[in-house]
């Protein structure tokens, strides 16, 4: 599979599930499509958290008692990040406080996987997504800027889930690969709590006279581009 194209050149955190498909995002390939940038994989506690909710339809203790732990973990880390806390401080509050809670659990997993690896089952499956996802599942502790999960991006992805039954056709991978681009533009501003449809159309406005290598200054993390109206 080729390395995906949205990706190429970007170094920094990818935070998904642990589905096969991003692997070569973190893993050199050696081929053509290898940029050689080093990002890092950060794992999804939404997605470790689902499957033992499977396995506790089963009627499995253990799945149970997960369930409760991580829990208490999403609980902890919400009152740690508080509601406007910077990343640096945030970072050392998860280090002191939910750090250890963290490697708690995934201890208890490792050792409840070694009871069960031999047989099948859906306990197996949601212990054994923890131990083989470890080190992504503790990646959100060594920067405050990360959450636990990635249930923002994957609500933003619905959405366009859903404009697929209307809209069918792209018409062209060129029209596709545009639509794409504004899609994101359009999440990215609700994500920071813009409106998208003033946003884009500021962005439309001072995009032919604005450089090109200070494109990143019009993101919409840094907030309105605050372009006066038109007079009338």
């Amino acid at each position: 599979m080729r390395r995906c194209a949205l990706f190429k050149g970007f170094e920094g955190y990818v935070q998904a599930d642990a589905a096969s498909v991003y692997d070569a995002l973190f893993r050199p390939t050696g081929d053509e499509d290898d940029d050689g940038k080093q990002r890092r994989e950060v794992g999804c506690w939404s997605h470790a958290r689902r499957k033992y909710w499977e396995a506790a339809f089963a009627k499995e203790p253990v799945a149970r008692e997960a369930l409760l732990r991580i829990g208490k973990l999403f609980a902890l880390d919400t009152k740690l990040r508080g509601k406007r806390r910077p990343p640096s401080t945030v970072a050392r509050l998860r280090n002191e406080h939910l750090r250890p809670l963290v490697e708690d659990f995934l201890d208890f997993a490792e050792r409840k996987y070694e009871r069960v690896r031999d047989r099948r089952g859906s306990l197996r499956s949601a212990l054994g997504y923890c131990v083989r996802q470890a080190d992504a599942l503790r990646a959100f502790l060594d920067d405050g800027r990360l959450r636990m999960d990635n249930n923002l991006s994957e609500g933003q992805l619905r959405k366009v889930v859903r404009i697929r039954d209307a809209a069918l056709f792209a018409g062209s991978d060129e029209h596709a690969e545009a639509a794409g681009h504004i899609l994101s533009l359009i999440a990215s501003a609700r994500l920071h709590q813009l409106d998208p449809e003033r946003y884009l159309r500021d962005l439309i406005r001072v995009l032919p006279h604005w450089p090109r290598q200070r494109f990143l200054e019009l993101h919409a993390e840094l907030g309105p581009l605050r372009v006066p109206d038109p007079p009338q």
